[in-house]
This record gives C-alpha cells, sequence and structure tokens, in this order.
C-alpha cells in the first residue's frame, strides 16, 4: 500500500539519522529564544543583524497595515502591487546600484523566477555546484543545458563556457555560500562573463545586508558595478523581514516581470511587509556597528577555537561551519549543545554533500562576546566527545 511505503521511506530516514523535526519556538527572533519554556542561546537563525525584533521596523509594519490592510489579494500583474511595493523596489534599486529591481515574495521564487525567465531552451546555465536548492531548481525548470562545475573552479568554467556554443549563457551563483560560509570569487567569474558574453546572476541570499560598504552585498564589496551582473537580494535573513528582489538593468528586470511564473502566478506579499523592509534597509545603510560588531564576534569565535580540535571550515561571514561529517555524530552534538541550553542546527544530507554533516553555527549582531565565550566553551567541551546516535 501507499501507506505502507511512505512509512517505509520515513523510517528509512530515521535509521540514516536524517529524519528532521521541528523546533516550537515561543519568543521572537533573536540571540536568546523561548522553545518549551526554557530560554536557548541561539546560533541557529540568518537574523545576521538583529533586525528580526527591532521595535522600528515592527512599527513600520503595523502603521501601514492601518492604511492597507494585511492582504493584497491580487498577483502584482493585477490590482496587487501598491505604492508601497512600488516605492521600495526604487529603494532597492537604488539601494545596490542598480536600475531597476523587482520584488518577490520569497527569494526561492525570485531565483526560479529569474533564471527561467532569463533562459530557456536554447540557452547554456553554468551552475555551481555548491548552489542552494532554489538556483539548481531553476536551472533544471528552465529546460537550458546545465553545465555544473566544481565548486568555484574558474578554470573549469572557463573552459566550459567556451566550448558552448549556446546563444545565450548564464552563469548563476551563490554570492556568500549558504552552508559553507565562503564567498563567490565574483571578479574572476564577471571576467569570464565578459569574455563570453553572459549573464552572472548572483544570489546574495546570505551576503545582502553584510557584506560590502553599507550593507550593499558581495558584488559591492569587490567594488563591482556591471550591466551584466544580475542581483538577487533576500529580505529575510540580514533585512529581518520576509520577501526577495531581483535587481539588474531595465531590459533584465523587464523580462523578468513579463515571463517569470513564480511573479506573475502569485499574489503580491503584504503591503505592510514593503514598509517594514523600508524601515530596515534605513537601518542597515546607517548603523554600520551591527556589521562591525558581526566582524567582531566571527574573530572571536575563531580565536577562541584556534589550537583546540574544534575546527571550522574557512569562513569570514557569519556562517560559521563545523564540519563533523557523521550524521550520528552531528545530530549527537547539536543534541549535547541544546541540553547545555545552545542551539546549533545539524545540518545533514542531502542539504549538503555526503560525508560533510556539520554543525552550521550562525552569529548575529545581536549576540555577544559573553554569548561567543559560551558557545566556544561548549564546542570545546563537546563536539571532541560525542557519538554517533540516530533520531
Amino acid at each position: 500500500m501507499i501507506f505502507q511505503h511512505l512509512a517505509e521511506q520515513l523510517a528509512e530516514l530515521g535509521r540514516k539519522g536524517l529524519l528532521r523535526r521541528r523546533l516550537v519556538r515561543e519568543s521572537g527572533q533573536g540571540a536568546h529564544i523561548l522553545i518549551e519554556g526554557r530560554e536557548y542561546l541561539a546560533f541557529c537563525s540568518n537574523d545576521y543583524l538583529g533586525l528580526a525584533g527591532d521595535p522600528r521596523i515592527a512599527k513600520a509594519l503595523a502603521d501601514a497595515s492601518q492604511r492597507f490592510g494585511v492582504g493584497e489579494g491580487a498577483s502584482h500583474l493585477l490590482t496587487g502591487h501598491s505604492v508601497l511595493h512600488a516605492r521600495l523596489e526604487e529603494k532597492l534599486a537604488e539601494f545596490v546600484g542598480a536600475p531597476r529591481a523587482l520584488l518577490f515574495s520569497t527569494g526561492y521564487q525570485a531565483n526560479i523566477g529569474a533564471i527561467t525567465a532569463l533562459a530557456g531552451a536554447d540557452a547554456a546555465v553554468f551552475s555551481d555546484s555548491l548552489n542552494h536548492a532554489s538556483l539548481i531548481d531553476g536551472v533544471r525548470l528552465s529546460r537550458a543545458q546545465i553545465v555544473r562545475y566544481p565548486h568555484v573552479d574558474l578554470d573549469f568554467l572557463g573552459e566550459a563556457m567556451s566550448r558552448s556554443k549556446a546563444n545565450l549563457k548564464l552563469v548563476v551563483t551563490d554570492g556568500v555560500f549558504s552552508m559553507d560560509g565562503d564567498v563567490a570569487p565574483l571578479p574572476g567569474i564577471l571576467e569570464l562573463c565578459e569574455r563570453h558574453d553572459a549573464l552572472l546572476m548572483v544570489d546574495d541570499a546570505h551576503g545582502f545586508g553584510v557584506m560590502g560598504p553599507g550593507g550593499r552585498g558581495s558584488p559591492a564589496s569587490f567594488g563591482l558595478d556591471s550591466r551584466r551582473i544580475v542581483y538577487v537580494g533576500t529580505l529575510g535573513k540580514a533585512a529581518g523581514v520576509a520577501g526577495a528582489f531581483v535587481a539588474g538593468v531595465a531590459e533584465v528586470v523587464e523580462s523578468v516581470l513579463q515571463r517569470a511564473r513564480t511573479y506573475m502566478y502569485t499574489t503580491a506579499s503584504p503591503a505592510p511587509l514593503a514598509a517594514a523592509v523600508e524601515a530596515s534597509l534605513e537601518i542597515i545603510r546607517d548603523e554600520n556597528w551591527r556589521r562591525e560588531r558581526l566582524t567582531q564576534l566571527i574573530a572571536a569565535l575563531r580565536a577562541r577555537l584556534h589550537g583546540t580540535d574544534v575546527r571550522l571550515a574557512d569562513s569570514g561571514s557569519p556562517i560559521q561551519p563545523l564540519i563533523l561529517g557523521d550524521n550520528g555524530r552531528c545530530l549527537a552534538a547539536s543534541t549535547a549543545l541544546r541540553e547545555r541550553g545552545i542551539l546549533v542546527p545539524a545540518i545533514r544530507p542531502p542539504t549538503v554533500p555526503e560525508g560533510t554533516a556539520r554543525l552550521r553555527i550562525s552569529l548575529s549582531a545581536a549576540h555577544s562576546l559573553e554569548d561567543v565565550a559560551r558557545l566556544a566553551e561548549a564546542l570545546r567541551a563537546t563536539c571532541s566527545r560525542t557519538e554517533p546516535v540516530h533520531a
């Protein structure tokens, strides 16, 4: 029977240590959160600047909801596009230095929509092997020829691009890779795109608000400014709200607007969210201390673990992976930390490649140096002695 088959599949996930279980949070997002009546020190969200619970952003949302309500009732191409959406698109474009921007309800929709709108059956899409699932799914749905190049291997990418006879070439890459925390070599990739007349799409979900001058993102951190860059920023991570946007030259953004099914056939996100993001943008731009604190916290964590057998992957971003390899060992480490009142998620396949299960430590400007010291002590005490378990 179909139900027995599903039950067997779930049981197999459990045997492999791959069964996911949700935590039910009973407080707002922050460095300290409440779960089942217990307070935890949390290193498991992408709220990198500590803005998810900022009262100024909440007030902007509440004020806008009094005028605009909480639902749009239609897609952007019908009557769902409010003056707040339009104004935010202008401000997002200005923020990242692009001529135009287009709002989406989620980053997943933005990536799939942009790729499928820009690349069709006559195109070739070159995708980094460690790209986010939304990029992978967008590439598959595009019906384009797919070239998956080894992680940040520019020699392989250049050779593949030179061999391609496709009418349109599109390179897609994370700006900051979500599970490893490393940054794509965007200057080198852009140079290849210029040489081979290609577009470069950067999913900067984990770079927007954090990287570059004023938090303008990964391309800005390298001083890049090119018509070939298609920039995708996520608004539910460092910005602390929800949604995403695609930014670039007018021809690119208009093509996405006209052709992206994830844009055309989705009810617009609530206008008050646009007001909240607008308030967040001002904070991101004006409060540079948040990025400075992140830099300080990253350095402090790495310094406290330096010379120990707890070895973090090479990352200068707020994403600090501790690769343990075995699924059971990773689950055991996460469980041991939780028993100490610290939440660090165990990331396992298929989110990461087989044999690279890890603790994904996410730092936030809402953390303190004392928080990081407590985490480092707990990691030293638990990760060298955890045994594989299955849940």
